[in-house]
């Protein structure tokens, strides 16, 4: 029997693989499960971007390595539209780098400047993601909390002189999964400011900016002075055109920081396959009226589930953006998921799962239809 490295067996059981686990026993078992857990868009992919892969790949010319940082075609698309919903000027030469999803970026990047013992910064709870990646570069994570009580928001100035000094990497995710919350301005401008002072590197995760609520968009980090100075931002496609097992995103930014990540991506793999650029370059330039619908969608799904949970959780907070509910509940957030499972068969995600800050709290994704959101309703008001 082969035993795993020691760094591997340092690793965390990943929450979203447990979680499916649980929800297949159940329904081995015989249960109709209704399954808030993981944040996988229940609806296809937009038909215009099917039919734009049918095309792109009966040609040939894409079935070779896709060798570098990405078709130009494509990151021309990703470039304008940071131009058009933005207003962030990037670089689609020097600033852009394909992705297989950006996941694989975020957990990549540490690799290409993370020194060993050198500290990331890493929101809790967060992405599991970002320690993962910091712990197998063999970087040391610092956690900063996130409080309902400071909006969700790190407090930069509590971070110990003695880990500052050392930090390389500061990670911020907004619209942030599990909370939902966005970031004003200032905080930003803030954060900026605090990696210029320190010479830290700003990741930012932007996967969820296109999910948003009565018309507020996000503000992009990059359209701010000096993002692009001590910062790179990591997007994709999967949840905004409904494309999570595409595997399609990119890294923008610092020209040396997607250099940097682009020079390892060509270690360790050959680049994302160019029909499914293809595809992503028509859902960024085609018509968004159904990005748009997509959003009406998972409006109407938050407001029949937070009026349904405000007669037990009258304190609950609309998200204004994600698909994810965060809820404080009373007690632990485990136990509190572990009842639904067990005697509704629901499943929600302990907030536990993205780290302590989240004891309190589970996280709803607002991934099925309005009539399985109103029967769980009336499942949990029957325990």
């Amino acid at each position: 029997m082969w035993k795993l490295s020691e760094r591997m067996g340092g690793l965390p059981p990943y929450l979203f693989i447990e979680i499916d686990r649980k929800k297949k026993e159940l329904q081995e078992k015989g249960f109709e499960v209704i399954n808030f857990g993981v944040g996988d868009p229940d609806m296809p992919t937009l038909p215009r971007i099917v039919e734009a892969l049918k095309c792109s790949v009966s040609d040939s010319s894409v079935h070779r390595y896709p060798f570098g940082k990405g078709r130009k075609d494509f990151r021309n698309a990703i470039s304008g539209y940071y131009d058009r919903y933005y207003n962030a000027s990037i670089d689609p030469e020097e600033e852009i780098c394909v992705l297989i999803g950006s996941k694989e970026g975020i957990a990549h990047f540490p690799f290409a400047f993370l020194n060993p013992g050198e500290y990331a910064l890493i929101p809790e709870p967060g992405y599991p993601v970002y320690h993962i990646g910091t712990f197998l570069a063999g970087g040391q994570s610092y956690f900063m909390p996130l409080q309902q009580s400071n909006g969700f928001l790190p407090d930069l100035g509590a971070i110990p002189s003695s880990v500052r000094e050392k930090a390389k990497l500061l990670y911020l995710n907004y619209p942030n999964n599990p909370t939902s919350c966005c970031a004003p301005e200032e905080f930003l401008l803030e954060a900026i400011q605090f990696c210029k002072d320190h010479h830290i590197i700003l990741l930012y995760d932007a996967a969820y900016a296109e999910i948003f609520y009565e018309g507020k968009r996000p503000i992009s980090f990059l359209s701010l002075p000096g993002a692009k100075e001590v910062g790179i931002e990591f997007h994709s496609l999967s949840k905004t055109y409904n494309m999570t097992g595409w595997r399609v995103g990119w890294a923008c930014g610092n020209p040396s920081l997607v250099k940097g990540l682009a020079t390892l991506k060509e270690n360790i793999d050959s680049g994302t396959f160019e029909a499914l650029q293809l595809a992503g370059l028509e859902a960024l330039v085609g018509p968004q009226t159904d990005v748009a619908n997509l959003r009406a969608i998972y409006q109407r799904r938050r407001d029949v589930l937070v009026e349904g949970l405000k007669k037990r959780f009258p304190e609950i907070i609309a998200p204004e953006a994600t698909f994810y509910v965060w809820l404080k509940v009373s007690g632990d957030g485990a136990d509190f998921a572990r009842t639904l499972l067990e005697k509704a068969q629901i499943v929600v995600t302990p907030g536990i799962g993205f780290g302590p800050s989240g004891k309190e709290y589970v996280r709803f994704a607002l991934t099925i239809d309005e009539e399985k959101i109103t029967e769980a309703l009336s499942r949990m008001d029957n325990i």
